[in-house]
């Protein structure tokens, strides 16, 4: 019997009105849509229409310095997916939410709901939180470093899984004759006591049609490859070349078996935006007015947030390097290292390296025909870089419309995506197993047990 055919995968990052930093001041741009849902309606159809996994939601538990200079991403993500499970039927929903700035109960709760209210499409993208700014949104006297936000996130998710397995797939017997609505021995305690939470549960909400939602891991440093390796079933990463997108991909995979698990089963999906043109020149013509429209003061203060350092006009047109004594900042080494890389391989000046960062912040961008965007697909599909992309469009809707009806095609007659959609779960979509029930795992201090009837 042979092998299924490997396809790609494609979520669909959806930053209110574009990534591109300037994608708010173009003519077509409706700066109103930050927070009008139909707009978001529109975004998560046109993703649906184009066969796509899932459509995916950043979350900041803080508002972001300089919000004179954009959008910003204004809705609770996850709210925001509870109202679009009821106007699409196969799309993935993805939302982000922090393991610092959440409680267990709470976001496992949310999240069962999402992915039964979606029949089966939910995905948490799991965060620890880097901007320090959001602590006193939440009473904390300090932001925790990044080693103490990794173990927490770690203890997090164990007590995610185990609510979701605090009920038994069939625990709801609807007996009308015996009148028995529940059978309390299939629902469990989780009794959990550890070094950042206890918690007692059962969860309030049954087993969901995925088992549990699919669990995503956005960042590349060591601590955050680490707990991908762990708990992960799909990665968002940051990988603008070819070779460094490689060596990301073999770490991680032999990361994923060291821990015990299945590397086919978890999915790595480097970041991408794209420029698509019906030729070259209308591509770089394209990528040339998203790039003009930038604020420079608002790409030296992220350059300056990202290094810690103080970049300024008088800089714009200086060759970009770090100083050679330069102390990368803990929370940042994974982003500092993709300058690094930029500056090692290109002498280029700050202006253009802010230009670079404009439409994705060091993921990776290309302009070009449909064929030549399907074509460097291709090879990084099939050349151990990406099992898939996260696609990040400049502008929305209209740089997502772009793909989905230029560049997807192309990707389908390559029979590299598909043409219909074969399951209708997120877990399906990924080719993901859905995880079989556990008894929910000793705790520190008590054995789970079974709630009486």
């Amino acid at each position: 019997m042979t092998e299924p055919k490997r396809q790609l995968h494609l979520n669909a990052f959806l930053r209110n009105i574009g990534q591109h930093e300037a994608a708010w001041r173009l003519p077509a741009s409706d700066v109103k849509a930050v927070t009008d849902v139909s707009h978001y309606i529109n975004l998560a159809r046109i993703a649906e229409r184009g066969r796509l996994d899932a459509i995916f939601f950043a979350d900041h538990p803080v508002l972001k310095d300089r919000t004179e200079d954009r959008p910003f991403d204004a809705l609770d993500p996850t709210t925001l997916l509870a109202a679009l499970s009821t106007v699409t039927t196969h799309i993935g929903l993805v939302a982000t939410a922090s393991t610092t700035y959440n409680d267990p109960y709470n976001l496992a709760r949310r999240f069962a709901t999402i992915d039964h209210l979606s029949r089966g499409r939910a995905g948490w993208n799991i965060v620890t939180t880097t901007n320090a700014a959001a602590a006193a949104n939440f009473g904390v006297p300090v932001h925790p470093d990044p080693l103490a936000r990794y173990d927490r996130a770690a203890e997090f998710i164990d007590v995610a899984i185990r609510l979701w397995d605090s009920w038994q797939d069939d625990a709801i017997v609807g007996d009308k004759q015996a009148g028995i609505f529940a059978d309390g021995q299939r629902i469990h305690h989780v009794d959990h006591r550890g070094p950042h939470f206890q918690v007692r549960g059962p969860l309030e909400v049954p087993r969901t049609p995925q088992g549990r939602p699919v669990l995503f891991q956005a960042g590349s440093s060591t601590l955050g490859k680490d707990l991908a390796a762990r708990y992960a079933e799909a990665i968002f990463t940051a990988q603008p070349d070819l070779a460094g997108a490689q060596a990301f991909y073999r770490e991680v995979k032999d990361k994923v078996r060291a821990y015990g698990r299945n590397p086919d089963h978890v999915q790595i999906l480097p970041g991408l935006s794209v420029f698509v043109g019906s030729t070259e020149a209308e591509a770089l013509a394209l990528q040339e007015t998203f790039e003009s429209l930038t604020i420079p003061s608002y790409g030296l203060a992220q350059l300056n947030r990202i290094t810690g350092l103080d970049y300024g006009e008088a800089d714009l047109d200086r060759v970009f390097e770090l100083p050679a004594s330069y102390d990368v900042p803990g929370d940042l080494k994974s982003r500092v290292a993709l300058l690094q890389g930029i500056a090692q391989n290109e002498r280029i000046t700050v202006r253009h390296l802010l230009r670079r960062l404009s439409a994705g912040r060091g993921h990776r961008i290309l302009a070009g025909t449909p064929e030549q965007i399907a074509d460097d697909i291709e090879v990084w599909f099939h050349n151990g870089a990406a099992d898939g992309f996260n696609l990040i469009p400049p502008a929305l809707p209209t740089s997502l419309e772009s793909f989905v009806d230029h560049v997807v095609p192309e990707l389908q007659k390559r029979g590299l995506f598909r043409r219909e959609y074969t399951g209708s779960t997120l877990r399906e979509h990924l080719g993901l197993p859905r995880p079989a029930w556990q008894a929910p795992a000793r705790g520190a201090a008590a054995q789970a047990t079974a709630v009486a009837a």
